[in-house]
């Protein structure tokens, strides 16, 4: 079978090396080239250490050759200043991890239209794209939490949300809240109320409930662990729990990277893994539920895998069954 030619750019931070690890492994992928603009000509593995042994490709400071799928793994306004410089051919899938064309009405340029890129809201619609805006990773988490209910046009009240997240969701950049002397033994919170993510997950809900007008309540907080989220959002419901669970149940039916668990979860069952597990509870008028995933993989490689396999029209699952890290 002829591989999937994959190229990335921007191939040294975070979700850059989670992707070649994922690619390397991959049955019907083979990496034609990784792309950085500070570590041109040095092996991948003076950076992504622990892939010595595992390949022998250097970082290029170009795009490369020719390539069927292009990942676009640098920061905001990257990808965006990197398509308008560069003549790309009509026929290259992109696969964009900032979020740069998430948003309706910027998810447009030089004639390409670019899929928000989660398979659980829009899958027919992805398997048909040439250009995917890969989700964020909070609203990813938090979104697999809502979608039942906005399907069922069951957010009729302001839905509040406390998520906490990894370290490695700030990506490599040195900054104080990053450090590990400040991160470690700590917990803050950050753009309370303001994240840049309620729009997107706002966005996906109007999709399922038209007459959606709630109001997000969102609470992100820096956790002193390197990668994982964890969110938990209640809001008024007059379901009972077997309701809940049924619902819940029968919209990830056919979804195989979410799981709807009897008990309560933690972030150590998805770390390393692409799957997004979830608890429901009710305590009196209120519907809770909890949402744990990897913010490096289903949160933002591992999804962009699965974007290019259902655009591919590969097994949705390829090169993502992986084990998670239990202890």
């Amino acid at each position: 079978m002829k591989k999937i030619r994959a190229g990335i750019i921007g191939g040294a931070g975070y979700t850059g090396g989670e992707l070649i690890r994922l690619l390397l492994l991959h049955p019907a992928v083979e990496i034609v080239f990784v792309q950085s603009s500070s570590h041109g000509g040095k092996p991948l593995h003076t950076i992504h250490t622990d892939l010595a042994g595992e390949t022998e490709l250097d970082f290029s400071t170009s795009h490369g050759p020719h390539a069927d799928v292009l990942f676009l793994c640098g920061g905001h306004d990257v990808a965006r200043k990197f398509i308008t410089e560069n003549n790309l051919p009509a026929g290259l899938v992109l696969i964009d991890l900032s979020q740069d064309f998430r948003r309706a009405g910027k998810n447009e340029i030089n004639e390409r239209s670019f899929v928000y890129g989660l398979p659980e809201l829009q899958r027919s619609e992805i398997k048909k794209a040439k250009n995917i805006a890969n989700p964020g990773c909070f609203a990813t988490c938090i979104q697999l939490a809502l979608l039942p209910l906005a399907d069922a046009q069951q957010i009729n009240s302001p839905v509040h949300i406390n998520a906490i997240t990894g370290s490695t969701g700030a990506g490599q950049a040195l900054s104080n809240t990053t450090h590990f002397s400040w991160r470690d033994s700590n917990v803050s919170v950050y753009k309370a109320f303001e994240h840049q993510h309620i729009k997107e997950i706002e966005q996906s809900l109007v999709l399922l409930q038209p007459g959606y007008k709630g109001e997000l309540l969102f609470v992100p907080q820096r956790g002193n662990f390197a990668r994982g989220i964890l969110a938990s959002a209640y809001l008024e419901s007059d379901l009972s729990l077997a309701q809940l669970i049924q619902l819940y149940r029968k919209y990830y039916d056919t979804h195989p990277f979410v799981t709807i668990c009897e008990n309560e979860v933690d972030i150590k069952q998805v770390v390393n893994t692409n799957r997004c597990f979830i608890h429901l509870a009710k305590h009196r008028g209120y519907a809770l539920i909890t949402s744990v995933i990897d913010n490096l993989l289903k949160g933002a490689s591992g999804q962009a895998v699965q974007n290019m396999n259902l655009i591919f029209g590969l097994d949705e699952k390829s090169g993502l069954q992986l084990k998670p890290s239990a202890f």
